[in-house]
């Protein structure tokens, strides 16, 4: 499949605890490289918007959905590290050329990538963490209020 370029209406940007969901809308009855879109839908396409800095977003096409007056395209994005989707937000409510094109990511591997601690499970089953990190054993239990402290670390 090749790229595919849309006039959309960029309708809204929502995020939510895990993901940022994109919303686009294409008006009219008649909807180009539509055999090509529900192909990609269910999948993971690389997105972008022409003319911003946004040109190779990996997102989740969730649905696409049409009825007689506008087709509605939505993509999920998660864990974005690199901020693109931030500049976005300026485009959001305006009309723009939305590119798009399928991933060779599966829905797998676009689940699964996150940024995590460094870890490694021993026989036993127990997780070694590398020198440095914090452990479990580091965090202080009990009540807040029975942590004591002397006045000279209060000074400091």
């Amino acid at each position: 499949m090749s790229k595919v370029d849309l006039n959309v209406l960029f309708k809204k940007i929502q995020k939510d605890d895990k993901k940022e969901v994109l919303e686009f809308h294409v008006q009219g009855d008649e909807l180009e490289h539509s055999d090509e879109l529900v192909n990609m839908a269910g999948n993971i396409a690389v997105i972008g918007v022409e003319n911003s800095e946004v040109d190779d977003l990996p997102a989740e096409f969730k649905s696409i959905q049409r009825d007689s007056k506008k087709t509605v395209l939505k993509f999920n994005v998660k864990g974005d590290s690199q901020g693109k989707v931030l500049k976005l937000y300026e485009y959001a409510g305006r009309s723009v050329v939305l590119l798009l094109e399928p991933s060779q990511m599966s829905i797998e591997e676009f689940e699964e990538a996150h940024e995590g601690l460094e870890y490694k499970v021993n026989p036993d089953g127990t997780a070694a963490v590398p020198e440095g990190q914090l452990s479990t054993e580091d965090i202080p239990t009990g009540e807040p209020n029975d942590v004591n402290f002397d006045d000279d670390e209060l000074q400091e």
